[in-house]
């Protein structure tokens, strides 16, 4: 047996800084205007940006000269928050990773100026720092290289620059909050997750924590089983708004039993809690089985960060009422689960949003009868 512990894998880098004179393209602007972006430095920003990691600039330019060659180079669109002027670039990259929330751990900034290099890593020691001519092998690299890569990491970038559009509308909006939600023109699609979804499914069971009744992981084997077997359903939410793609937002897992559905998880992404995504999923949930005239039953396991979701379930009317249908589905359930309870009955369809969802009463296992008022 080894004394040696397992090498611990670096971090996955969330978003590049790039420098531009002699990094991200060749030749200093404000001493030739024909400044080159090689075909190899472009292949590595469209490399990384399909597996989802953002990039930005930081670069001693004057900014409109040197945004407008980068359009001219039809790369623009690929930055986000470029930060081009003439303070210290450690301010700059703490910018960037401040707006985009991101921890300096997971910021890595490249340029050919060791003093920048030096100055970057002193005043942010996390942020990870990469000479210029490193840049053609970033790609290889263990840090720019996630586990997975799935349909949201790939749009990533225009989730981030919708994100940045819809914000700075809100900032300028003089409405109510309702008001400005229905300006949004939301789309909320509700679908069965398929085979490519189940890496996004399972990335937000792991990583949403504030809006998860119970704080489980699913990995995508079990998930898979739970595709598999006729009386689950496994269910993913997209969002999308006249901005662009909020991308997949939540996740539902549920078993139908004859006299209940049983709701085992579900999980919202903390990016649209101002949305009402989860409110809007439980109204439909709860109007699904009215319709299949069963109950519902909602797993609720407590945690240091998602009173949130309690609080939703409450609202929305589950309580710990006794029925025999609890009784029944409670072995399903693990020790520190609570079981909430609902008799199900009609909603209205959302005042804000257009949902487009599916009726799960088409896939209901025969009902064998609920004797403790349910809706007929």
């Amino acid at each position: 047996m080894s004394d040696t512990a397992p090498a611990v894998p670096p971090a996955t880098v969330k978003c590049l800084v790039w420098d531009l004179d002699n990094t991200l393209w060749r030749g200093t602007l404000l001493e030739d205007e024909d400044v080159v972006l090689t075909e190899a430095i472009r292949a590595v920003v469209t490399s990384l940006d399909a597996r989802g990691i953002l990039q930005s600039v930081c670069s001693r330019n004057d900014h409109d000269h040197a945004w407008a060659r980068l359009e001219a180079l039809s790369i623009a669109d690929h930055f986000v928050l470029p930060e081009i002027g003439w303070g210290p670039k450690s301010a700059a990259v703490r910018r960037i990773s401040e707006r985009l929330g991101f921890a300096p751990g997971t910021i890595a900034f490249i340029d050919d100026q060791p003093a920048e290099r030096a100055e970057v890593a002193h005043h942010l020691p996390d942020v990870r720092c990469y000479p210029a001519e490193a840049a053609a092998t970033l790609p290889g690299l263990p840090e720019f290289s996630p586990r997975t890569v799935t349909a949201d990491s790939r749009q990533r970038r225009r989730m981030y620059q919708s994100g940045f559009r819809r914000a700075d509308e809100r900032a300028l909006f003089t409405g109510s909050h309702e008001d400005f939600l229905r300006s949004l023109d939301m789309v909320l699609s509700i679908g069965r997750a398929t085979e490519e979804a189940l890496s996004r499914v399972e990335e937000l069971t792991l990583r949403t924590s504030q809006m998860n009744a119970t704080g489980v992981h699913y990995p995508i084997e079990a998930l898979r089983t739970l595709i598999a077997h006729p009386s689950h359903e496994v269910l993913v939410a997209t969002l999308f708004d006249r901005f662009g793609p909020h991308g997949a937002v939540g996740v539902t897992l549920l078993r139908k039993h004859p006299e209940a559905w049983h709701l085992r998880l579900l999980a919202t992404s903390c990016r649209v809690v101002a949305y009402g995504v989860g409110t809007v999923i439980l109204n439909w949930l709860v109007d699904q089985a009215a319709r299949a005239g069963v109950h519902l039953v909602a797993d609720f396991r407590a945690t240091d960060r998602n009173r949130m979701m309690e609080i939703a379930y409450r609202f929305a009317g589950f309580d710990e009422r006794p029925c025999r249908c609890r009784d029944r589905i409670s072995g399903d359930s693990g020790e520190d689960v609570q079981l909430l309870h609902l008799v199900a009955e009609r909603r209205s369809a959302p005042a804000v949003v257009r949902l487009i969802a599916p009726e799960l009463t088409d896939r209901a296992p025969g009902r064998a009868g609920v004797t403790s008022g349910g809706p007929e």
